[in-house]
């Protein structure tokens, strides 16, 4: 059964909470560097850069150099040397059509 009392229950969500499940989140994306972010678009349509520009969105006061160090645990172009492989045209094509349901997201 749906609660009506309020429009949406993520916002009812403390903030304390909303803000340890982020850390987390963030801190297992650092950590799993198999995980590229090529394939979390193809899957879930969103990536490390995507949570960066979102905390910039939500007020984050850096740039988005800044908000993707913070997000990348190190410098976005240390990460990328590190961790990130040459993208294959299926993971391109996924990519584009995973993207392509994010339209009219909140």
């Amino acid at each position: 059964m749906v609660n009506t009392e309020v429009a949406d229950e993520l916002d009812a969500l403390p903030d304390a909470v909303a803000a340890a499940a982020f850390r987390r989140l963030v801190r297992h994306l650092q950590h799993r560097t198999d995980a590229q972010n090529i394939d979390l678009m193809g899957l879930s349509g969103f990536c490390r850069n995507c949570l960066a520009d979102w905390i910039r969105d939500g007020g984050y006061p850096g740039d988005k150099e800044a908000a993707r160090t913070l997000i990348h645990g190190m410098p976005s172009a240390e990460w990328k040397e590190r961790h990130t492989t040459p993208a294959t045209p299926e993971q391109l094509a996924r990519m584009d059509a995973s993207v392509a349901l994010n339209a009219g997201e909140h």
